[in-house]
């Protein structure tokens, strides 16, 4: 690998030449069926995914940002109340809040973790909080068991936003089968990822699942029979061939993310001017988000986009800070969140990594940054 080569913060090329043949052969046997939506492919991989994440249900989506919706929409949240979640997410999480007539309430998070706050929730539950959305950002679990003791103390739904974390485990439990739903996304960036939009919704509730597979379908059980306003979001048949290719292998992915996370641990958890995410248990490392302290993120981006290496801040603002929600939420004040903000940089991750090329270029880098 040649020292001028650009190193992406994420690179899809190996697993896919990794696996090209099983690609291929599951390409050709979707379009060989003549079968694209709702098929034997998806009903396997529903069935699979079940299985892996110890569900009762899995119901393949068009996207994680459907799989948001519907879960509210299916626990019956709409105009009037309030849900707890994350300022420091993808927007998706307050925007399916907002898209079924619910007010987001924003809780501050954790300086470690970047994840939801459970010793903040209490105090913003009001007789009209109905859910707790906690995301499992980065790939780093929540501490469920404080949130779900919460949740049950007040009589609230737990909807997961699992978008990032799928494998990732909290005291041996699969994220995305703790609360009433679990909400997974298949973007291409996300560890298990389709060639497209894809998502999926989990639940071990009899109810809640058929109410989310009607949801699905324009609102109907039985086509033709439209009883609620609902969408169309349905997995697609060659996103879910794909993805039954890729799923046998995500443990091993995670681990491999992990290794990959552990090396930048070894070699940059001296540097006094970054602060780096804890490796924690069940932890798949979507990303590795460090915090560069000082005020010199941006500097130190522009160095390491001068060196070559790819890199991403997730996330520049906090929600509450959006225009679209400032003057609905002038009073919010999440100082953690609205720190890290100015702080995160995400570094290069992906399982196949030559992390000690990556980290060699990197520590180079810091070093023409003068930090």
């Amino acid at each position: 690998m040649s020292l001028q080569t650009q190193i992406p913060i994420l690179d899809l090329q190996p697993q896919i030449q990794a696996h090209w043949d099983e690609f291929n052969a599951a390409f050709q046997r979707v379009m060989r069926s003549g079968q694209f939506i709702l098929g034997p492919e998806e009903k396997a991989f529903e069935q699979e995914c079940a299985t892996y994440l110890g569900v009762k249900h899995a119901i393949g989506l068009n996207s994680g940002t459907d799989a948001l919706y519907i879960a509210l929409r299916a626990l019956g949240i709409g105009p009037g109340d309030e849900v707890i979640t994350t300022p420091f997410t993808f927007f998706a999480t307050a925007e399916a809040i907002s898209h079924v007539g619910a007010t987001p309430v924003f809780v501050d998070i954790e300086e470690d973790s970047f994840n939801l706050n459970p010793g903040l929730i209490e105090a913003a539950i009001t007789a009209r909080t109905k859910a707790i959305i906690p995301v499992h950002l980065f790939g780093r679990p929540c501490d469920m068991g404080r949130i779900l003791a919460i949740a049950e103390k007040h009589g609230l739904k737990i909807v997961e936003d699992c978008a990032q974390s799928f494998g990732a485990t909290w005291n041996g439990k699969q994220t995305g089968s703790m609360g009433a739903f679990g909400c997974f996304s298949f973007f291409p960036t996300k560890n298990l990822s389709a060639f497209g939009d894809g998502g999926m919704l989990t639940t071990d509730d009899e109810t809640l699942a058929a109410e989310a597979r009607m949801l699905r379908a324009h609102g109907s059980r039985k086509k033709y029979h439209n009883e609620a306003v609902g969408y169309n979001s349905r997995l697609d048949e060659l996103h879910a061939a794909m993805l039954r290719v890729k799923l046998p292998h995500i443990d091993e992915w995670n681990t491999q993310r992990r290794a990959v996370a552990q090396g930048y641990h070894d070699q940059l958890s001296s540097n006094p001017s970054l602060v780096l995410p804890k490796i924690v248990d069940g932890h798949v490392f979507h990303q590795f988000t460090v915090r560069v302290k000082a005020g010199r993120r941006d500097e130190v981006q522009a160095a390491l986009a001068q060196a070559g290496i790819g890199t991403m801040v997730y996330y520049p603002l906090p929600i509450h800070h959006l225009k679209l929600y400032l003057e609905s939420h002038a009073a919010t004040r999440c100082p953690v969140a609205e720190q890290a903000a100015k702080e995160v940089l995400s570094l290069p991750i992906w399982p196949e990594m030559d992390k000690s090329f990556v980290i060699d270029r990197l520590k180079s880098s810091m070093a023409i940054s003068c930090l």
